[in-house]
């Protein structure tokens, strides 16, 4: 197993990029795309090294499931 390191900073960020965006577009999404959207807009918010973009592509990969889950949960 892989150990994904990313900054608290940067976790505190990408969860509120994915409180921010629409649930259409989170549960919409194919896993590729969804993590790309969501990399594309905590970038747009922080300027990410090649290496925290890798850690926070990785993270977001495993975390998929739990983010359509929470996705899910909001619109019900």
């Amino acid at each position: 197993m892989k150990v994904c390191l990313v900054n608290s900073k940067i976790l505190r960020q990408l969860w509120s990029v994915v409180e921010q965006t629409q649930t259409s577009t989170l549960v919409g999404l194919s896993d590729p795309d969804l993590v790309k959207q969501l990399l594309r807009e905590l970038d747009s918010i922080q300027a990410l090294s090649s290496e925290e973009i890798n850690s926070v592509n990785a993270y977001l990969f495993s975390r998929t499931q739990l983010i359509r889950d929470l996705a899910f949960a909001r619109s019900a």
